[in-house]
């Protein structure tokens, strides 16, 4: 009997290693990996920058503690600071310590301006994390059934929907922000409209608000951007990353900018691991290989040849509601519940995972190839037209 928390309803497989974006089980079969750890290994598998990087950092320090300078520390954040055109950079370790942090800072904020119970503007079928502060502003009933009480402090608005924060900003004068994914992964693979985004943004300037973006899963390149806000043109005042950022080391930012940079002082917020040696070190390397090997561009053409690919093999089957996504970053939206294709697809020796229970979410390392993308196509199209027909 294992002695593990029973927190996971785990598939019954166990993989020894990796090699790009091919995956082998300890019994010693091959998938081809489309989720690529939840689109956390931006750069497959067993990379040789990244184990070569990881490797030599860990013989020299692992970790200091942020009681200490860290160069490469400093690095990361002026790189990320410069690709996001941000100010400033908070190290943490995950997506939803991000989040936490980006809800802090907006309270924070709040209560400079002299709001005594700052709120924050969420949206429906939003999953920031599953702290009791990011599980609150998360909008899954699902997720969130037996944790009560949640935090106070949100208030939930339908997503791509403009007119109805304007009507809360014309009615509830504790807002201090607005919370958006730019893209809802565990929500359905939901894209946020560029006029939405530009809409909020000028809304919350106006308004005096944060404009938050979440890009936990979106961000790193994933969408075809570094960022998926930068679709849109605008710059937010909080942005806040983890997955992709360090290919696999653990590795959360959350970063600042205009009236949301220069708030947090010393004591307001910290972090025992947040951006240690190690992970810095992964994250800069990762960064570097996305750039020299131009996997942005990549992704955005290969997401376009699955897409099409998709939509092509599947054209005339009953039951696809819809194909979308943006980059490497796509969901297969079906007319019924397809939890069980995680286990089929698993059979067919490929990786891949269901969201919002309908939605087929893939999310594959960034230097997934075209000859890649393809046998997706092939393996995934049939699995979905099989089961469609069952």
């Amino acid at each position: 009997m294992s002695h593990l928390m029973n927190t996971y309803a785990r598939l019954p497989v166990a993989f020894s290693h990796g090699e790009g974006s091919w995956i082998t089980d300890t019994e010693g079969r091959v998938y081809l990996d489309a989720l690529s750890g939840i689109a956390v290994s931006t750069l497959g598998h067993n990379h040789p920058a990244l184990v070569a990087a990881i490797a030599a950092q860990a013989g020299r320090l692992l970790h200091t503690s942020n009681l200490y300078a860290m160069p490469q520390q400093e690095l990361l954040a002026d790189k990320l600071a410069a690709l996001a055109g941000m100010d400033e950079v908070f190290f943490c370790n995950s997506g939803c310590e991000a989040n936490e942090a980006a809800i802090k800072l907006s309270r924070f904020y709040g209560h400079t301006k002299g709001i005594d119970k700052p709120a924050i503007i969420v949206m429906e079928k939003a999953f920031h994390g599953r702290t009791m502060a990011t599980l609150s502003a998360t909008g899954n009933r699902k997720a969130q059934a037996g944790f009560e009480p949640l935090v106070s402090g949100f208030v939930r608005v339908p997503y791509n929907d403009l007119d109805a924060v304007r009507t809360i900003a014309k009615n509830d004068k504790t807002i201090v922000a607005v919370l958006l994914e730019i893209v809802q992964g565990e929500g359905g693979v939901n894209i946020a409209d560029v006029e939405y985004q530009r809409g909020l943004h000028r809304l919350c300037d106006q308004m005096g608000w944060l404009f938050v973006c979440d890009e936990v899963q979106c961000g790193m390149g994933r969408t075809g951007t570094w960022f998926g806000f930068q679709h849109a043109g605008i710059r937010p005042d909080v942005v806040t990353l983890a997955k992709g950022l360090g290919g696999g080391v653990p590795v959360g930012a959350c970063l600042a900018a205009g009236k949301a940079a220069g708030l947090f002082k010393p004591g307001n917020h910290g972090s025992t691991f947040g951006g240690n040696q190690l992970a810095t070190t992964a994250a800069l390397t990762t960064i570097e290989v996305i750039e020299k090997d131009r996997l942005i561009a990549s992704a955005i053409s290969v997401g376009r040849l699955i897409r099409e690919g998709l939509s092509q093999a599947l054209n005339g089957t009953s039951g696809i509601v819809d194909i979308r996504g943006q980059g490497l970053m796509i969901g297969i939206e079906l007319d019924r519940p397809c939890g069980d294709l995680v286990r089929r697809g698993l059979e067919a020796g490929v990786l891949i995972n269901v969201t919002a229970d309908k939605v087929i979410r893939l999310l594959p390392p960034l230097t997934f190839s075209a000859d890649e993308g393809k046998e997706l196509v092939v393996r995934l199209s049939g699995l979905i037209r099989e089961f469609l027909a069952a």
